[in-house]
């Protein structure tokens, strides 16, 4: 009997031991992000064509964008990341220049303007917040955002949240979005002075120039925009799963709606019902680009990556596009990412893209003055566009090499030629390089 109590009482103890033990469990978990990032990322984009929408649907469309941008993510502790993106978007456009051409003696749709209007910068800067829950299956985030140019400014919020199921081989994402933009509208030249004369050929660059063709210049149609303001809400979901070892999809779908001034004050219309007048081989405007003030965009899509060896994975997107203005598009794009060393991968690239025209679009001097909504802008005609690129990606998870305190872990660079039927071309360079401290 003696045993048995003195068994019953060990028992106990061990018990009472490992209840202890249990007690004072201390749990670790991952940090999401381990130390601070610091990513440079630099664009180069360099255009032309012969149909600026300035113009009215004809001219150079001679464009270059330079855009430098510093992405930092910091932890704030174990859970949480604060990342600020920082960006500088400064081009020089032969296009947007002449919103007045009467800057030269001679003006031409064919010749860069050196006025105002024909470099700009325009400055962004986006803040973002996200925590994720301890198993790291639940993540949300908040951003807001503002950025300004000569004549436009935005400000924007938005929010997401994250769920990952099924040992993180299915996740889903929902997130919202608003943006409240505002106008400083900038005019044709010709259309603003003849306006701020009082309706009439005294006074501005009427003074300065002579008019051939139709000498009784009249834009009776024309008229300063009352609204200058543009929001944008959207609302976006997607569904990424991982069904086999080699092959992993997603689906996403997109829902967004514009209220506001959504034409471009500074895009020209003429009219074929009109006669035509000139300034030297510059033709005045008739009008400026009018268009609904509402907008409602569908784009849907879908993403299929399938890892053939360690040494190459196929990567295709397709994208479904239409919207109540009557454009349909379809995207689709494929990426064959090589792998060359532990480091080193190379990824060849092809992109398709086609739509139809909308609605309100007709070429130069094509529209009637009677109609309501009209537009001479090639991005809103129906083209088709192939796009070829190839890129070089440098990656050390161990950070080797540094600068300064910071390793680098990734090294990014990209070249794509654009082409469109309409005649527009393009080069694109992009440069990437992300810093761990």
């Amino acid at each position: 009997m003696k045993n048995k109590i003195v068994l019953f009482l060990c028992l106990i103890s061990l018990f009472s031991f490992s209840q202890e033990k249990d007690s004072t469990k201390i749990t670790y978990k991952k940090r999401v992000l381990e130390s601070i990032e610091v990513d440079f990322l630099a664009s180069y984009y360099k255009q032309d064509g012969i149909h600026s929408a300035v113009s009215g649907g004809k001219g150079m469309e001679d464009l270059t964008d330079i855009t430098p941008t510093i992405v930092v993510a910091v932890p704030l502790n174990d859970d949480d990341v604060l990342t600020v993106d920082v960006g500088i978007s400064a081009y020089s456009s032969a296009s947007s220049g002449n919103i007045n051409p009467f800057d030269s003696n001679t003006p031409s749709p064919w010749q860069a303007s050196s006025g105002a209007s024909a470099q700009d910068a325009l400055t962004t800067l986006v803040l973002n917040y996200s925590h994720s829950s301890d198993d790291r299956n639940t993540i949300w985030n908040g951003h807001i955002s503002g950025s300004i140019e000569y004549d436009y400014s935005s400000i924007g919020f938005g929010g997401g949240l994250t769920k990952l199921f099924n040992d993180k081989n299915t996740e889903v994402n929902l997130s919202a979005n608003v943006y409240l933009d505002t106008w400083s509208p900038i005019y044709p030249k010709e259309l603003q002075d003849f306006v701020s004369n009082g309706n009439n050929l005294n006074g501005g660059i009427f003074n300065n120039f002579t008019i051939t063709g139709n000498t009784i210049y009249n834009p009776e149609k024309f008229s300063f925009h009352e609204k200058k303001n543009r929001n944008s809400y959207a609302v976006s979901l997607s569904f990424s799963q991982i069904l086999t070892r080699k092959l992993q999809f997603s689906l996403f779908l997109d829902v967004l709606q514009q209220q506001g001034l959504l034409s471009t004050p500074y895009q020209r219309i003429y009219f074929s019902d009109i006669d035509d007048s000139f300034i030297n081989e510059f033709q005045l405007a008739d009008d400026i680009e009018r268009l609904p003030d509402t907008r409602f965009k569908l784009p849907i899509g879908t993403r299929l990556n399938y890892y053939i060896n360690e040494r190459l994975v196929i990567r295709t997107y397709y994208r479904y596009y239409t919207d109540n203005w009557d454009i349909k598009s379809h995207t689709a794009s494929i990426e064959l990412p090589v792998k060359l060393s532990d480091r080193f991968t190379v990824f060849p690239m092809y992109r398709y893209y086609t739509q139809n025209q909308s609605k309100y679009f007709a070429p130069h001097e094509a529209h009637l003055s009677t109609e309501k909504y009209y537009t001479s802008d090639y991005d809103l005609s129906t083209f088709d566009a192939n796009q070829y690129g190839f890129g070089v990606n440098y990656t050390d998870i161990f950070t080797s090499a540094k600068i300064w305190k910071f390793g680098i872990k990734n090294i990014d660079l990209r070249y794509n030629y654009y082409k469109r039927s309409d005649g527009l071309d393009a080069n694109i360079i992009f440069f990437g390089i992300k810093f761990v401290q």
